[in-house]
């Protein structure tokens, strides 16, 4: 879960004055105090032999526009929307020692390059810093200040969707996989990190000997982040991850999943659902997949099948997600454990702002193979007759479906 947020004190009518003398001593208009950051970030960048990215065996675009893409992960357009978010934050209240080598005041653009390439890249304060012609305790600052201001401003971005918004989802998962009532797929990845002597435990020791913070989500048919949940250590298992989390309490409460019941052929009803792996346990609202030992049956099959074609949604999020914002995935060096909930729920609002901005990835980012590389995969063997019973119906359904489809 992530952390509490920290209330923002709002300035009233009355204090306009006040606000107005202040101006002398916080940046106005910060980009009339230095000249174009992107072009001598783009000169100092683009051509740099051995960086970590080239090292990745990731190639920098020649064109600027793609560049600016490639090194920030979002266009020119949702750069400037994200700055329009926390400018007020940024300009108001300014961290002590925001200057460059050159004397000048960082602007508002330039501080949100530094925390995005930060977060794009996992490189190192020091190298960040580097790149931008800044120290290591301002990148620290500036990209700590935006995860505040983003944070805050930008919750709006990942909400649980209103009824209208979830019929367009359901409609197109049964569109595209051909299962009805479906409102997302859910998943979870761990962020592994490193921790002091003194803070390590069995806790946040996970399966694969890593000290580690679980990330959960569930996302629609366009891998957007509709619930998310993170803060607890990886040393438990999933299905006591989701069983920890304010989802799985609203659900089991009927106050989520709780739209109108769909009535399939013959008579069969489905409720609303998502589905997840086979880490999870078989519950009404969530549904896992067939145990594929001794799995013979058409029905069985085929359900898998589109069951799994779904559940891919999840795994390719958390592979966009840990692409993008590689800090993630990345072995954290002795994260401060109650402020890395914060920079994990902004990596995911950024990875939502992209979607919601129409933008487009540069396609080397994403991730190959699995977003959690080395862990094998849980089984839970937990299954509620109610929902062995709306997997039986979805099956079935399935399956009459496929029967009627014509032949191509």
């Amino acid at each position: 879960m992530a952390p509490a947020k920290k209330s923002k004190k709002t300035k009233k009518s009355s204090k306009k004055l006040k606000k107005n003398k202040s101006l002398s001593v916080v940046p106005v208009e910060p980009r009339v105090s230095e000249p174009d950051w992107w072009d001598s970030f783009w000169h100092k960048n683009s051509t740099t032999p051995g960086s970590e990215s080239q090292l990745a065996g990731l190639s920098i675009p020649s064109n600027e526009e793609e560049g600016f893409k490639y090194f920030f992960r979002a266009a020119r357009k949702t750069f400037d929307y994200i700055c329009s978010l926390v400018r007020e934050d940024l300009v108001s209240r300014p961290p002590s020692g925001l200057i460059n080598i050159e004397g000048r005041l960082l602007s508002v653009e330039k501080q949100v390059a530094i925390a995005l390439r930060r977060l794009a890249s996992g490189e190192s304060q020091v190298s960040v810093g580097a790149s931008f012609g800044v120290g290591q305790s301002t990148v620290s600052q500036v990209t700590w200040r935006f995860i505040e201001a983003l944070e805050e401003r930008a919750k709006h971005h990942l909400k649980w969707p209103d009824s209208n918004r979830m019929e367009e989802i359901k409609s197109k998962f049964e569109v595209l996989f051909g299962l009805p009532n479906c409102c997302g797929a859910i998943d979870a990845t761990h962020i592994i990190m490193t921790l002091p002597a003194v803070q390590t435990s069995d806790d946040w020791c996970d399966q694969e000997s890593n000290y580690s913070m679980f990330l959960q989500a569930i996302v629609d048919h366009e891998m957007r982040f509709l619930d998310f949940v993170t803060g607890w250590p990886g040393g438990m298992s999933v299905s006591r991850l989701l069983k920890c989390s304010g989802f799985f309490r609203l659900c089991e409460a009927g106050e989520r999943l709780n739209g109108s019941i769909r009535t399939l052929s013959e008579g069969l009803e489905m409720r609303e659902f998502i589905v997840g792996g086979a880490a999870y346990p078989l519950l009404p609202w969530l549904i896992t997949p067939y145990e594929t030992n001794g799995l013979s049956s058409s029905m069985s099959t085929t359900f898998n099948d589109k069951h799994e074609s779904a559940r891919l949604l999840a795994v390719r999020a958390f592979l966009q997600l840990k692409g993008s914002w590689r800090i993630l995935n990345k072995v954290m060096w002795r994260p401060d454990k109650r402020k890395l909930p914060s920079i994990i729920l902004v990596c995911c609002l950024l990875h939502n702002i992209i979607i919601d901005n129409g933008d487009h990835l540069h396609p080397d980012v994403a991730l190959s193979g699995h977003h959690d590389s080395g862990y094998g995969e849980e089984c839970c063997k937990q299954v509620d007759p109610t929902g062995k019973t709306m997997r039986e119906n979805l099956a079935k359904n399935l399956l009459q479906s496929k029967v009627k489809a014509p032949a191509k």
